[in-house]
């Protein structure tokens, strides 16, 4: 029953995770990998939230894999993340990369805390 909560939830994950990429991206006519961003920080807040609401004892371990591995597993990207940030310094932007890296890490946290304490007010 486990792996069929991670496989449902990757099924909705990762589609949703090229759309939404696409989406973001196609409104930016820039190098920065906007959608990249977007999905990773979505995730983090989503896990943030998540993992609230486990402290709380109001997410069950099967929403946990659900959501946590599953559709956040398969929403977010580290690799996407790591070969774009390659990317943008091979081809002389420096700047956009190491922005990439701050931006992302900061917000990825920050979206994760407010999350999580959005939660434990919810919920604690």
């Amino acid at each position: 029953m486990n792996w069929l909560l991670v496989v449902v939830g990757a099924m909705v994950g990762a589609p949703l995770r090229f759309l939404t990429d696409r989406a973001v991206q196609s409104r930016h006519d820039t190098v920065f990998p906007w959608g990249t961003f977007t999905v990773n920080v979505i995730g983090s807040l989503i896990l943030g939230v998540l993992t609230g609401a486990a402290a709380a004892g109001a997410a069950s371990s099967h929403l946990q894999l659900l959501l946590g591995t599953g559709l956040c597993g398969a929403l977010t990207t580290y690799s996407t993340f790591s070969y774009e940030t390659l990317r943008l310094a091979a081809d002389g932007a420096r700047g956009y990369a190491a922005a990439n890296v701050v931006a992302s890490v900061l917000a990825g946290l920050a979206a994760a805390f407010a999350g999580a304490a959005a939660a434990q007010a919810w919920w604690g």
